[in-house]
């Protein structure tokens, strides 16, 4: 019985890990945002987008598609974006910690996108810990960069302090929303806070 939720498990794992090959993106994760998006429509034709923890590139690229030629996509990464993006997408390569990398990017933003994750211990806490970190740098430069009315969507595991960082979205933000996508994996404590509407 076991064995047969195992095989189950992974060849639900392999469908989304198969369709991203066929489909030609890097990973199983843009089916990730494209649930996002066909739930709540943050991306639209002309937008502005920044991509924080964009490698290996396919939030980039589905993202690109979905704003077309006429739209700007800014993705940033320790790891570089090997992939062919199309031209309104351009990567930097550097920390988002770093001021010098972010004053590479030019200007302010519709939708600033994260799906950022720790390099994971097995520890849930430890994890969470280097999670909310993480969302909370990408919020801040969530803050700096989104225009008015602008959208949010930050990948997070959750954890302790998971309620504090809701509410500091909420505070930002005229609508929040928690969405866990389908294509996320069953085992995963990750979700996804949307806020919508910046202030």
């Amino acid at each position: 019985m076991v064995k047969k939720t195992q095989q189950a498990a992974n060849s639900w794992s392999d469908h989304y890990t198969q369709k991203a090959k066929r489909e030609d993106y890097p990973a199983r994760s843009v089916y990730k945002l494209q649930e996002i998006q066909q739930k709540y429509r943050i991306l639209k034709k002309g937008h502005s987008v920044l991509d924080l923890g964009c490698a290996p590139g396919s939030w980039l690229k589905y993202a690109a598609g979905m704003i077309g030629p006429d739209g700007r996509l800014v993705g940033i990464d320790r790891t570089p974006v090997t992939i062919p993006l199309p031209p309104q997408a351009r990567t930097i390569a550097g920390d988002i910690t770093d001021p010098q990398t972010l004053a590479a990017v030019d200007g302010m933003f519709h939708v600033v996108l994260s799906d950022m994750a720790p390099s994971t211990t097995g520890q849930k806490s430890v994890d969470a810990a280097r999670s909310i970190e993480l969302c909370r740098i990408a919020l801040s430069i969530a803050k700096d960069r989104l225009l008015p009315g602008g959208t949010f969507v930050c990948k997070i595991f959750q954890g302790e302090d998971f309620d504090t960082f809701v509410q500091e979205v909420k505070a930002l933000f005229g609508k929040h929303h928690l969405f866990k996508p389908q294509s996320c994996r069953k085992a995963s404590k990750e979700i996804y806070v949307i806020g919508i509407g910046r202030g």
